[in-house]
């Protein structure tokens, strides 16, 4: 479980670097025709997010931050598909500020769960393996 956890925390990191340039090209108002691919690779984070959140709540991750980054990664396309419509005129930029944020955070609560994930299954492994040779000397 420790390499899928490993795998899921650096598709978050690839992506969330994708994510980070097409909005950065976005914000100065360049390659706006690669919106649907930011859309879309938003998506598979926000998946990625939840699949790291699973694999924490196996491995025993407190269910608090668990709970809310599943909550979370039902706000970042709910945000990321109504933000044209929120405070349009020249004020606009502070949902653009705050769709950053929330994306920002996303990757760092799947970078928090992956931490998490692997510290917990790092404590259990030497008590599994302690239990395992017990059980073994009893046979």
């Amino acid at each position: 479980m420790r390499a899928a956890i490993t795998v899921a925390q650096m598709l978050v990191r690839l992506l969330g670097t994708v994510m980070l340039i097409l909005g950065g090209l976005f914000w100065t108002g360049n390659a706006l025709s690669l919106i649907p691919v930011h859309m879309l690779v938003g998506l598979v984070l926000v998946v990625t997010l939840w699949t790291l959140a699973i694999l924490a709540a196996v491995s025993r991750v407190h269910p608090g931050l668990v709970a809310v980054a599943i909550a979370w990664g039902l706000l970042v396309p709910i945000l990321g598909l109504t933000q044209a419509s929120l405070l349009p005129g020249p004020a606009h930029w502070l949902i653009q500020v705050l769709h950053l944020l929330v994306g920002l955070a996303a990757i760092g609560l799947a970078e928090t769960l992956a931490r998490r994930g692997k510290a917990r299954l790092a404590t259990a492994s030497p008590r599994v393996a302690a239990l395992s040779s017990q059980r073994s000397a009893e046979t």
